[in-house]
């Protein structure tokens, strides 16, 4: 690639994410990076590499892409520059593996500078005064089902079609994670967490869920909700929380990032929804404090 570009593209990436309010040695490295994969060679490499089974030697490598050996060899020192790849002496062959450390850098990157998220924060801020959050009870079953449905009917709130049952639902759910949004006195959103595994070393990891009522959307409800989740899961030895979030659902997106959950990846079609094959954007978020181990 002509080095003039490769310089070009670095100084407009410094200046695009130094001007999105992103630290200096971050837009550097995050720079850097993007301008190492401003080429299809490395981008094919890069892809080859992660989706391979285990290490590649170069040769095969250079086989895969179609490329000469010298040429996958000069490409392949450019991303272990940056920290790609790993490249490993066996004999004569060269081994190249993937840097784990990029499966999470680099999305997390990309939201970086796209502005979705800067430095991870503890939770929301600026809350809405007309919003109350409080502990679920027997009573509100019957708004809560029904939020659910209001939010199945947007088509980009969950992969269920139809509103589980109460005791669906008080079986899933962790009984001192579930709380109620008000305005009014009204119910206004729900939010509840539920256990991802009864394993004792994932006792802390939870899958949480927001849902927000047609005629409440818009006014801080859901922010209000996460704040609450989060807060309590940081004090009751809840270490990860996780979710699954369309891609659609942008504002659910950037709602959970303002809470400190971090994009892990996209899981490109994990499941039917109505008969059409649907991703999810798997985002977590662990708490500051250390996890104590626990049961349900």
């Amino acid at each position: 690639m002509d080095a003039t570009i490769d310089v070009g593209l670095y100084t407009l990436f410094v200046t695009l994410t130094t001007a999105a309010g992103l630290h200096d040695q971050d837009a550097d490295t995050y720079a850097r990076w993007f301008a190492c994969l401003a080429d299809p060679t490395r981008v094919k490499l890069l892809h080859t590499v992660a989706t391979a089974p285990g290490e590649i030697a170069v040769g095969a490598l250079a086989e895969a892409i179609g490329v000469s050996q010298p040429t996958c060899s000069h490409h392949l020192r450019k991303l272990a520059d940056v920290g790609f790849v790993r490249l490993r002496k066996e004999g004569t062959a060269t081994l190249v593996s993937i840097n784990p450390t990029c499966c999470t850098g680099l999305p997390h990157a990309a939201d970086a500078v796209m502005g979705t998220v800067t430095t991870r924060p503890c939770c929301p801020t600026d809350l809405p005064t007309d919003v109350t959050v409080r502990a679920m009870t027997d009573a509100d079953w019957a708004d809560v089902r029904r939020i659910h449905s209001e939010g199945i009917a947007t088509g980009n709130a969950t992969f269920e079609t139809e509103t589980p049952s109460r005791r669906t639902l008080d079986t899933r759910w962790l009984p001192d994670h579930r709380w109620i949004a008000e305005i009014d006195g009204r119910m206004a959103g729900w939010a509840a967490a539920t256990p991802v595994s009864t394993r004792d070393c994932y006792a802390g990891v939870a899958e949480t869920s927001v849902y927000v009522s047609e005629n409440r959307r818009g006014r801080g409800v859901g922010k209000s909700l996460l704040h609450r989740q989060v807060t309590a899961a940081d004090t009751s030895g809840l270490w990860t929380l996780q979710t699954s979030i369309f891609p659609e659902n942008r504002t659910s997106i950037a709602l959970h990032h303002s809470a400190g959950f971090r994009t892990v990846g996209v899981r490109e079609r994990i499941a039917q929804h109505h008969n059409t094959w649907r991703d999810t954007v798997l985002l977590e978020r662990r708490t500051q404090a250390v996890g104590e181990s626990r049961r349900w």
